[in-house]
């Protein structure tokens, strides 16, 4: 059958335009029932099971269920629960829950792929007894009710004449349409009553959302001010009443935030529960600017929300804690309050239950391992089980009367403390995909024993004759570069960086390629990795290991002794690496006077024009900036770290890094002379003025003056910066610097003016990342564009396509900012598991200096804790005074300053057996009635150490 609809729609010059839209209907779609005979099921068979599991106090027979749009959306979590089965999801839904929410969307189709679900997905806008017409004047909502609801009337009536009498039950939580239903002679029940009126409702009631409900009793005291309608917010943006912008939640004090403009590069300051007014972070708000004269600036206090307090409790008290009677003029920043929501972007936290003190209570509070959320108000009957398990949460609304926004349990991931358990939060909470790969994935795969053939020597040269050796980290299987250099019969020296050619194997478009754009990098933890490609790819066939022949993509130059360029060359290569060395075994071969071989000949030819490029690049203004960085020693049996210490450097990673450098620059060149519209390029924003304010003042307590003017003012004043009797002094300002920057990003050539292209960190005029595409998706897209540039492989449309790369772009950029909050979470992970047993003595360095703490960075362990001062245990005695000006904190004779040495004790905070937590104690220097027993190395898990006065 075929339907039409005729739309006229008038043009811009006027005339009348006839659209005719052609809708054909079908009446051989299945059912997906496997009791119907009738209808023709699908090659893979019927979806619905012979025997239906759903079993209900509230209805006694056999039957499938309907959900309507809502439903799904709201109560996903219950619907992926295994004791859900045997469900329909019409076209309908399917359509409206992908319009509204990607993240359900995909949620949605993967219960229905899931064959143990027994979900179906009926076409019934396709169906002619099922589909209806828009009526006049009907809304588009009230129309998709009605189709829910034909579409269960059919079922109905196609159910009840098979010999094993089927029912079904629409599942809404509208009454109306719940309502209509029931006068068409339809069985409707809310979710909450079907999961109630459920035998076996296990942990579904904890699943469920509180949607349209409220925990709290409702009282005639409001905490919030209400959220402006959608309407209001839209007119107040247009008009400039209102400012559009992403809520940034601090983690130092959960009563502050930013919010960052669209368009804008100073932030907006908010502070307090009723300028926050309920919005969580990463949400897109509203905001309406203060008066000048209200305008604040964050407070030096470093602010947790530790005990759990009532819902109706005062919050105005805690907002005028943090005022202060008057803001001198030159520390105030504009400050507004949010007045509505425009996007909520919450999604599932991974934390723990902090269990009411109520006995037999139902009602708790969820702490989200993200410092920036706020705590969650769930419903749970499993408290008692939950306590010792790191759970997953949802919010599902935020009412004006609750202090806490409130929520429902999702899953449990496993003990608190379990190594893999915590794996999982971080790789959770920061987004990482880490499944395994699937089927569809490894079919794209080469088979093995793999072997190189004359097709593939097409479009490549030989290069298996040169000296070419790879330097890398200790145990590094995912070796993307070599390099090698030799002498020219011309007096000039040959430098060939010699690159996996991973976008061999990956080819545009399949699976395999589709997954690695979707994952972006490979994550690095302490104890695992999370591989972009297939391991087959990442640790043998691509690895540029010395045990074979590899497909690499070379660049070449021929240089002059002083490292000036003659020439560069790309090709496609074959290559042989001779040897994989460490940079640790690298260096002992320079330093050998002994090697005189062609490994040795190389690497020191290569080391020789580093240290000349490096000091090149120094002079125009690239930054030698500095981050603590640390390498656990791992117990091969248990896993556990036994020992940790800092990270080397050797003149041979400065090596690697500048010819790695010099190959991501010449290639950006090459792509961008090219495709000027469609290259994937890297940039490093220079960063504002206003975000050096904390750097100058730190190095002015210090007595010098930071230029930040432009990069290479910035390095001079960097280099400049040396305190003779303090070697880590000048460290510790290149640390405060690296805080200072802005995030580099990749992005399409085309999007942006080439006057934004800089790299600042390098100080070059054109970059991207080539070097690394066994772990880096931006690097095969730059691989794929160069093959493009010198004839080696054919281009593809999405490829030249710079709205497409772009959104590539925006994607790799998430992924590589959430890879890096990862990794430094498992840094932390495996700092407290080597703690758990030890109580140290280390020295550390102030990097700031808070009202009531002091942040310490402490080298050895890459770590910066917090020591708290005036502390709510400690009632007697002198007390620290937080002189503003100064920046300083006092007590006695003894004066904490930014940069100063101290010597505090670590240990692990047992006070809370649910959250265990480094704790860090002042040493030295030594305050009266502050001193603390000299540190043991070991402690016995089941002893925890003696109680100790904190700081």
């Amino acid at each position: 059958m075929l339907t039409n609809k005729i739309f006229l729609k008038k043009t811009k010059k006027g005339s009348i335009l006839k659209i005719v839209r052609e809708h054909y209907l079908r009446d051989d779609i299945s059912c997906g029932s496997a009791l119907c005979e009738k209808c023709l099921h699908e090659p893979k068979g019927p979806s619905l099971e012979e025997s239906p599991v759903n079993q209900s106090t509230l209805f006694d027979k056999h039957h499938y269920l309907i959900p309507d749009t809502n439903v799904v959306l709201h109560q996903i979590d219950v619907l992926e629960d295994s004791a859900i089965q045997n469900v329909i999801i019409l076209q309908t839904v399917l359509e409206e829950v992908r319009h509204r929410s990607a993240p359900a969307y995909k949620r949605l189709k993967d219960v229905i792929s899931n064959p143990a679900k027994h979900f179906y997905s009926f076409a019934n806008e396709f169906n002619k007894d099922t589909y209806v017409e828009r009526e006049p004047g009907e809304k588009s909502n009230d129309r998709n009710d009605r189709a829910i609801r034909e579409a269960s009337l059919w079922y109905q009536a196609h159910l009840t004449k098979l010999r094993t009498k089927i029912s079904v039950v629409l599942v809404t939580n509208d009454a109306d349409n719940r309502t209509k239903a029931k006068e068409k002679g339809l069985t409707a029940f809310t979710i909450q009553e079907y999961v109630k009126g459920m035998k076996e409702n296990g942990s579904l009631l904890d699943k469920l959302a509180h949607v349209g409900t409220s925990m709290v009793v409702q009282r005639d005291k409001v905490q919030f001010p209400e959220h402006l309608s959608m309407s209001e917010l839209q007119r107040g943006i247009k008009t400039g009443k209102f400012l559009q912008g992403s809520f940034l939640a601090s983690r130092e004090n959960y009563l502050e935030a930013n919010v960052s403009i669209h368009g804008q590069e100073k932030m907006v300051f908010l502070q307090g529960h009723k300028n926050l007014n309920r919005a969580v972070n990463d949400d897109v708000v509203a905001i309406e600017m203060l008066p000048e004269t209200e305008w604040s600036c964050p407070s030096s206090l470093v602010l947790e929300e530790t005990e759990e307090k009532a819902d109706d409790a005062d919050i105005e008290a805690e907002d005028a804690s943090l005022k202060r009677n008057k803001v001198p003029k030159d520390l105030r920043q504009p400050t507004g309050r949010v007045v509505g929501i425009i996007k909520r972007n919450w999604r599932q936290y991974c934390g723990i239950l902090q269990k009411s003190a109520v006995k037999e209570a139902t009602r708790h509070l969820f702490v989200p391992a993200e410092k920036k959320m706020p705590k969650i108000r769930i419903e749970t009957r499993q408290a008692a089980d939950l306590c010792s398990q790191r759970i997953v949460v949802a919010i599902d609304s935020w009412p004006r009367n609750s202090r806490y926004p409130q929520g429902h349990f999702v899953r449990k991931l496993g003990t608190i403390g379990d190594k893999e358990t915590e794996n999982e939060v971080l790789l959770l909470e920061h987004d990482v995909p880490h499944s395994a790969f699937s089927q569809q994935v490894l079919a794209f795969l080469p088979s093995l024993p793999w072997t190189i053939t004359e097709e593939d020597m097409k479009h490549r040269t030989d290069l298996r004759h040169l000296t070419v050796c790879s330097v890398d980290p200790p145990g590094c299987t995912d070796i993307d570069d070599a390099l090698h250099c030799r002498d020219l019969q011309n007096g000039n020296l040959e430098v060939g960086v010699h690159i996996a050619d991973v976008s061999h194997f990956i080819r545009p478009g399949n699976a395999m390629d589709k997954e690695a754009s979707s994952r972006g990098t490979t994550v690095y933890l302490v104890d695992k990795r999370i591989d972009m490609v297939p391991e087959l790819l990442s640790s043998n066939l691509c690895s540029l290991r010395s045990d074979g022949d590899r497909f690499a993509f070379t660049v070449i130059w021929e240089m002059s002794h002083k490292a000036e360029i003659v020439k560069t060359t790309f090709m496609k290569s074959v290559i042989r690496s001779k040897a994989s060395l460490t940079y640790g075994e690298a260096q002992m071969i320079i330093d050998d006077p002994k090697r005189n071989d062609e490994i040795a000949t190389s690497l020191r030819g290569l080391n020789k024009l580093a240290k000349v490029m490096k000091q090149r690049r120094i002079d125009k203004g690239a930054l030698t900036l500095a981050s603590p960085e640390i390498r656990f020693n791992i117990d091969s049996e248990t896993h556990d770290p036994i020992d940790v210490q800092a990270k080397q450097l050797m003149d041979t990673n400065s090596m690697v890094e500048e010819f790695m450098l010099l190959a991501n620059i010449s290639t950006a060149e090459r792509i961008h002379q090219e495709f000027p519209n469609c290259a994937v390029l890297r940039r490093h924003p220079s960063p504002p003025p206003s975000n050096f304010d904390p750097l100058i003042k730190a190095a002015l307590s210090k007595g010098f003056k930071m230029n930040v003017s432009t990069g290479k003012d910035l390095a001079d004043s960097l280099n400049a910066a040396v305190i003779p009797d303090d070697t880590y002094f000048n460290t510790m300002l290149r640390i405060m610097t690296t805080r200072c920057m802005m995030q580099a990003v990749y992005f399409c050539s085309g999007m942006i003016p080439e006057s934004e292209f800089l790299h600042y960190g390098l100080a070059s005029e054109i970059y991207t990342h080539f070097t690394s595409p066994i772990r880096r998706y931006s690097d095969i897209l730059v691989h794929r564009l160069l093959a493009v540039c010198i004839g080696a492989d054919a281009s593809y449309p999405e490829l030249l396509e710079k709205q497409k790369t772009q959104a590539v772009c925006n994607n790799l950029n998430y992924r590589h900012k959430m890879a890096q909050y990862a990794g430094r979470a498992s840094v932390n992970l495996h700092t407290h598991l080597f703690f758990k047993k030890r109580v140290v003595d280390e020295e550390g360095y102030i990097l700031f200096v808070r009202k009531n703490a002091v942040q310490v960075l402490i080298p050895k362990y890459g770590l910066e804790a917090t020591l708290y001062l005036n502390t709510e245990s400690r009632k007697k005695g002198p007390v620290f005074v937080f002189n503003e000006e100064e920046n300083t904190q006092s007590c006695g004779d003894v004066t904490l300053r930014v940069f100063d040495r101290l010597i505090v004790q670590i240990s692990i905070d047992r006070t809370n057996v649910q959250h265990l937590k480094l704790r860090t104690q002042l040493v030295q220097p030594v305050v009266p009635e502050f001193s603390v027993p000299p540190a043991s190395t070991e402690t016995s898990e089941d002893e925890p150490p003696k109680k100790k006065m904190k700081t």
